[in-house]
């Protein structure tokens, strides 16, 4: 046997699969299965009224009940989604951030139920708020006492639940929202200095105990298919990381100062066309986050193959553990030093991500921080303007992706002959059975309890008291997620984010010759057409879809393209996007919704505009749609429907001109840059 074989392997990362849906009890089952296949943590997925803290039950709840994650309402449903998983002996993630402290309330009162020792709970709550703000759309509250509820729970964890990964500073969202490395590294590290600012600031944790806040913070990144510049970004993080803890904390204590992260890879890059090719692409980006041992990470989760297409089904997220574990468990992966070490190619990459990283990070500190970069619209423009410049690379081919802008032809794929088979779906009717359990859970529960948990909370929030304690004695009475987080509301405020849209730089020329400036010659020959200075375009993001890169993709490029556009930003109700429509008398609706509500909400929209008079108006849906759902949208009147596959923006933009003039009964325009 070989000396390398003799070696003892390292141990292997934290295998897990980021899933949820439906109700508690579907998804405990799933946990179940995914455990007896060899995962080794939990990763859950909370639906979007659970993470934007709403009841199944509220207008904006409406299509969204259990579609990308489970519903989690009160205390019951968490039991049902542990029962019979032991919580001391778990390691569970939960990818939550505005509501983070009720959902950790409820899992430690469900572990106390079970017996557990609370000094045993391992996990992470994501609880990051600002990437909300930029990218992923899931805030509640404005900055500062969003802010104050993450140092709540921070210092609470640090004496209590001292396994416990109270914060997860998220750079995977940025990424996905058109970050470049360096971006990723300074706006996270930005965040990270927030965080422990304000902890170090708030009394709460004494002075000598911050090393151990510090090493409890854990990081959440992006993994992309650029192998090098990743893998070298994960070793920029450490030495970032390591010196912002040095330096400005005092931490001497090397093992409270590494760089613990976790990691999926990149969903962005997943594409539709021969989506086949996304399992090479998840192998490679995962390589670059476990091959070099000195910056591993602590826990791996993969996307599936099939997620630009809809929900992966158990089939498809066991084939991405698969993954896992064979590197894991077949390849020698875990049985060398860092294989990187002395490269002369890795660390001047490393020392150029370094370098710039930190331009970036004193820029934003002389900016007042990262939350005051954030009201100031600063982090969010730029995120809009990078990722306007990758779509422009895109569209031009200098970007290449196989299978969409080179290499298109293919041969038929088994694994979507039947599309509509090749993804979980999720029954319409699961909306309704969780509607009714949860009146049913309000109806037999003691309401003297909730309503004094919930005077209480409200009390300790108006002055400057540590929330946790009534958080936790609301999970206990049997308080609901969206009573909980509509308490807070009365006292905190709601916060709408920027937007970045007005702000981005224009990404593609409109030179003579291009794309961009025939279809705005036939902007201004329609707007002449129709007697109107400029044609005017409303894009909306209804119910709580917070993903908005496409949305404010495609609003720059109208606004490149001559358009007036109305963009007013996530979360509103088809009644707020007609009564837009109407008021602001505009030629075209473009909704744009990637949770799956897409077959409840658009038919809204579009019977709402007919009730209105206003059925000659033309809407175009895009985002994650199948193709089924896509004819019965057109069935339904949908002028024309976009999904992922179609990269080419100026491409769309030019299509929506084209149903205005059909709307409108113009003729059709020839006409050419």
């Amino acid at each position: 046997m070989s000396e390398q074989r003799q070696r003892q392997k390292d141990r292997p990362w934290l295998m897990r699969t980021y899933a949820g849906h439906s109700t508690a009890e579907a998804s405990n089952e799933l946990y179940r299965r995914n455990l007896a296949k060899g995962q080794t943590g939990l990763s859950v997925a909370f639906d979007l009224p659970t993470q934007t803290g709403y009841d199944p039950d509220h207008v904006l709840a409406r299509g969204e009940v259990g579609r990308v994650g489970v519903p989690v309402s009160h205390l019951g449903d968490m039991r049902r989604l542990f029962q019979d998983i032991p919580l001391e002996r778990t390691n569970t993630s939960m990818t939550i951030n505005a509501t983070a402290m009720w959902l950790l309330a409820l899992y430690q009162v469900v572990a106390e139920e079970q017996g557990a020792d609370l000094t045993r709970l391992q996990g992470t709550t994501q609880n990051d708020i600002v990437k909300e703000y930029l990218s992923r759309g899931t805030h509640v509250f404005p900055p500062g006492p969003s802010l104050r509820l993450t140092t709540d729970l921070i210092a609470y964890t640090v004496s209590r639940l001292p396994k416990w990964n109270p914060i997860n500073i998220c750079s995977y969202h940025l990424q996905e929202a058109g970050a470049t490395p360096v971006q990723e590294i300074a706006y996270a590290m930005s965040t990270a200095v927030a965080v422990l600012d304000a902890v170090r600031d708030s009394g709460q944790v004494p002075a000598e105990r911050m090393g151990e806040v510090v090493g409890r913070i854990s990081f959440f990144v992006n993994a992309g298919v650029r192998f090098i510049e990743e893998m070298c970004k994960m070793r920029a993080f450490g030495r970032i990381w390591d010196r912002v803890t040095r330096e400005r904390y005092g931490i001497e204590d090397p093992r409270q100062r590494r760089f613990r992260y976790g990691v999926q890879v990149n969903s962005l890059g997943l594409t539709e066309a021969q989506p086949e090719n996304n399992v090479q692409r998840i192998v490679l980006e995962m390589l670059a986050v476990t091959l070099s041992k000195d910056a591993r990470a602590r826990a791996v989760q993969l996307p599936a193959w099939n997620e630009a297409l809809g929900l992966p089904r158990p089939w498809d997220q066991q084939w991405s553990l698969r993954i896992q574990q064979v590197l894991a468990h077949e390849s020698d992966l875990l049985e060398y030093e860092d294989v990187f070490d002395g490269s002369h190619v890795v660390e001047a990459k490393v020392a150029g991500l370094v370098g710039a990283a930190w331009e970036e990070i004193d820029r934003i500190q002389r900016m007042g921080g990262a939350l005051a970069a954030v009201e100031s619209g600063y982090l969010k423009s730029r995120l809009v303007a990078s990722h306007a410049e990758r779509r422009a690379r895109i569209e031009s081919g200098a970007e290449k992706i196989v299978g969409v802008n080179i290499h298109e032809s293919t041969e038929p794929n088994p694994l979507t002959a039947d599309l509509d088979a090749a993804i979980q779906t999720v029954d319409p009717a699961v909306e309704a059975r969780v509607v009714e359990a949860l009146r049913d859970w309000r109806d037999t529960r003691d309401e003297s309890r909730p309503r004094h948990a919930l005077e209480r909370l409200k009390e300790v929030a108006r002055g400057t008291g540590d929330l946790m304690g009534p958080t936790l004695e609301c999970a206990r009475a049997g308080v609901t997620t969206g009573e909980w987080a509509g308490a807070l509301r009365e006292v905190f405020g709601e916060y709408r984010a920027p937007t970045g849209v007005s702000s981005a730089p224009v990404a593609v020329t409109a030179a003579e010759g291009t794309a961009l400036a025939g279809v705005r010659l036939r902007v201004g020959l329609t707007a002449r057409d129709l007697g109107v200075g400029k044609l005017r375009f409303l894009v909306g993001k209804p119910g709580l879809d917070g993903h908005s890169n496409g949305a404010e993709q495609i609003a720059v490029r109208a606004r490149d393209a001559g358009f007036e556009v109305v963009y007013q930003g996530i979360r509103l109700t088809p009644e707020q996007i007609v009564d837009a429509a109407l008021a602001e008398d505009v030629h075209a609706v473009g909704l744009s919704i990637l949770s799956g509500s897409h077959a409840r909400l658009v038919p809204d929209v579009l019977e709402r505009l007919r009730t209105a008079g206003a059925a000659d108006i033309p809407v175009i849906a895009g985002g994650i749609i199948p193709n089924g759902d896509a004819e019965r949208l057109r069935a339904a009147g949908v002028a024309a429907v976009f999904t992922p596959k179609d990269f080419d923006i100026t491409g769309i933009i030019g299509r929506i001109v084209d149903e205005i003039r059909k709307a409108n009964k113009l003729d059709p325009l020839e006409v050419t840059a």
